[in-house]
C-alpha cells in the first residue's frame, strides 16, 4: 500500500515538473486526459494486485465449536430439572438437565428381578439333567422286567402254564416301555442342550437378562444429561414441562464448547491464488472500532455451499 502512494505521489511530481515547473510540454487538454489515463491506470494494477496479494472479504463469521444436547430415551419423558443457566460457564460432567426417571427406575428394578430368575433357571437346567438321567434309568429298569416277564410267559403259554392274554398283556407292556425309554432320553438331551447354551461358559438366559439390564440402566442413567465438555448454554429454551424422547427430532439445547474460535471468511478463487497457511491476517471488527486484529491463516477449505449435494436420485 505504501508503495502504491509512493508510486501515485512520484507520478504527480513528474506531472508537475514536466509541464509546470520546467514546462518542457505545454499542458493543454489533450496532455490533461492522457496523463489522467495513465495515472488511473496506474491505480488500477496496484487495486487489482491487491485482490492477489492482499485479498479481503467483508463475508466473514466466527465460528466456535457446538455440540447439539439430545435426549437419549426410548419413549417420551418430562422435563422436570433445569439445572444450568444460560451463558454460564460449566465444566465436563456437570448435570444440565435431569428428566423423570420413574419408568426408566421400574425397568432396571424389572431387568434385576429377570436376572435372578434367569440364574435360578440355569440352576434348575442342572438339575434337569438330573432328573432326565433318573427318568432313563427307571424306565430301563421297567423295560427289563417286563422282557424279562414276556421271556417267562413265552415258555409258560405253550405249555398250558399261562393264558395267552397275559403274554399279550406283557407284550403290550414291552412296547409301552420302550416308548417311555425313548421319549426319558429326548427328555434327557432336551435338558443337556439348554445346558449347554452358553456363551463363555455363561448360560444364554442370564447373558439375555444381563444385557436387558445394563440397557435399562443406561436409559436410566440418561435421564440426566450432563456437560460433554467445559463450555456453556447460550440460549436456554428447554423449561421443565417439556416432553422429550422418542417423538422428539431435533434437540434441546445447543452447548458452545471453550475451544478457540476461529474467524471463517469466503473469497474468490482467483483471490486464494497466493494465500498459504501461516501467512499473517488482519481482522477488523464492528466491537472494537479502530482497532485491528492480527492473527494467521489456519487452513484453507476448498469447498463451497454450492458445490454441496444430497444423495438423492435426481441428476444436479
Amino acid at each position: 500500500m505504501f508503495m502504491a502512494l509512493g508510486i501515485t505521489l512520484f507520478y504527480i511530481i513528474f506531472v508537475w515538473f514536466i509541464f509546470f515547473k520546467a514546462q518542457w510540454l505545454k499542458f493543454n487538454i489533450t496532455w490533461g486526459v492522457v496523463s489522467f489515463w495513465v495515472g488511473a491506470h496506474l491505480l488500477l494494477i496496484f487495486l487489482v494486485a491487491l485482490r492477489f496479494f492482499q485479498p479481503f472479504s467483508a463475508d466473514s463469521h466466527v465460528v466456535r465449536s457446538t455440540i447439539q444436547i439430545v435426549p437419549r430415551l426410548t419413549q417420551p419423558t418430562l422435563l422436570t430439572e433445569v439445572l444450568v443457566e444460560p451463558n454460564t460457564w460449566v465444566t465436563k460432567g456437570e448435570p444440565l438437565y435431569r428428566f423423570d426417571d420413574t419408568v426408566f427406575s421400574l425397568a432396571v428394578d424389572n431387568a434385576k428381578a429377570q436376572l435372578v430368575a434367569a440364574e435360578q433357571n440355569a440352576k434348575i437346567l442342572e438339575q434337569d439333567v438330573i432328573a432326565a438321567t433318573e427318568s432313563i434309568e427307571r424306565a430301563n429298569a421297567q423295560l427289563a422286567y417286563a422282557l424279562t416277564q414276556k421271556a417267562r410267559y413265552e415258555n409258560l403259554v405253550p405249555a398250558g402254564g399261562a393264558r395267552q392274554d397275559e403274554l399279550d398283556r406283557w407284550n403290550e407292556q414291552v412296547a409301552e416301555d420302550q416308548a417311555q425309554v425313548k421319549e426319558a432320553e429326548a427328555n434327557l438331551e432336551k435338558a443337556n442342550l439348554a445346558l449347554a447354551s452358553q456363551i463363555d461358559g455363561v448360560n444364554t438366559g442370564i447373558i439375555q437378562a444381563q444385557t436387558q439390564l445394563e440397557e435399562a440402566e443406561y436409559f436410566l442413567e440418561n435421564t440426566t444429561i450432563y456437560a460433554p465438555e467445559n463450555g456453556m448454554i447460550v440460549s436456554q429454551q428447554a423449561r421443565p414441562g417439556l416432553v422429550v424422547g422418542e417423538i422428539r427430532l431435533g434437540a434441546i439445547a445447543s452447548f458452545v464448547t471453550e475451544d478457540e474460535p476461529y474467524i471463517l471468511a469466503t473469497f474468490r478463487q482467483q483471490n486464494l491464488k497466493f494465500v498459504e497457511p501461516g501467512q499473517p491476517v488482519e481482522v477488523a471488527l464492528d466491537l472494537y472500532p479502530g482497532e485491528i486484529l492480527n492473527g494467521k491463516v489456519e487452513a484453507i477449505w476448498w469447498a463451497t455451499r454450492q458445490g454441496q449435494y444430497l444423495p438423492s436420485g435426481r441428476l444436479p
